[in-house]
């Protein structure tokens, strides 16, 4: 049996406050969880941790009672206005409040030298809190695949950030076609935590296809066709699987978030441990 940590993220069960988040992670036996803070989207539900005090309390309470603990906040996105203490101080404090150690960051700006900029603006923000802020890559962004993420977190590394790191999500690894050869080459510090899915079917021709796959039709892992043994076996051990795994359809067949979150930590230890 894997001796790897799994953490629930936000947009497997989105329909979930935090505090429910935290009650039916626990029910189904995961170690953590990851906080959605700010939307990722417009029209996704929204709970407002940062300025709904009453929230952050019961969140914290349900997490004392159940002795999970919080992976990571999300999302925080780069974009070109250079706005990274004004957008994301409030976001910091609720994340250190609530005992987080990462931060998932998406560089939506086409600007290679303001994201290196908003980057490291961002790690000397996070570093007081105890707080990792992650560059995750994706290929409709401006950080499209892992030789770009790679480029941008070095460069902000070499100027004295040593907190910034990369995340690398099992289902953008594969639509942007990154290679497990440049996977092994990272310094295994960067990779403090990995999102782990599978993927339907062969990478579509069209990138607002390969969207709503990332945000409603993803597999639960060994259930696609990703090099999901691979992608594992290069992984640091000790760094937790955080479950992105939205399943849209089967939200719409009755599954419950008890039963999706449920299914997917079942079949990612079954893959784990077969790693």
């Amino acid at each position: 049996m894997s001796e790897r940590r799994f953490s629930l993220a936000a947009l497997t069960v989105l329909e979930l406050s935090p505090p429910e988040m935290v009650e039916t992670a626990a029910r189904a036996g995961y170690d953590a969880v990851g906080l959605r803070p700010i939307p990722a989207t417009d029209g996704e539900p929204s709970f407002p941790l940062m300025t709904d005090t009453g929230l952050v309390r019961e969140t914290g309470r349900r997490l004392r009672d159940t002795g999970l603990t919080v992976l990571d906040i999300e999302i925080l996105r780069l974009k070109p206005e250079p706005r990274v203490r004004a957008d994301f101080t409030a976001v910091m404090e609720v994340g250190a409040e609530l005992g987080a150690s990462e931060v998932l960051v998406a560089g939506n700006d086409d600007d290679l030298t303001r994201t290196i900029d908003n980057f490291a603006a961002l790690c000397e923000l996070a570093r007081p809190y105890g707080l990792h802020p992650h560059l995750e890559f994706m290929p409709w962004t401006g950080v499209k695949n892992l030789d770009e993420a790679h480029r941008i977190v070095a460069a902000v590394r070499d100027a004295g950030h040593d907190n910034a790191c990369l995340l690398i999500d099992a289902f953008h690894f594969d639509r942007s076609r990154s290679r497990l050869e440049t996977l092994a080459e990272l310094p295994v510090d960067w990779l403090r935590y990995v999102q782990l899915c599978d993927v339907p079917g062969p990478i579509p021709e069209c990138m607002d296809e390969i969207l709503r796959e990332a945000r409603s039709e993803r597999c639960f892992p060994g259930d696609g066709q990703a090099d999901l043994r691979g992608f594992l076996g290069i992984i640091p051990p000790g760094a937790p699987l955080s479950l992105e795994i939205p399943t849209d359809a089967l939200r719409q067949r009755g599954f419950s978030a008890f039963q999706r979150a449920t299914l997917a930590l079942e079949k990612a230890r079954q893959v784990a441990a077969a790693d």
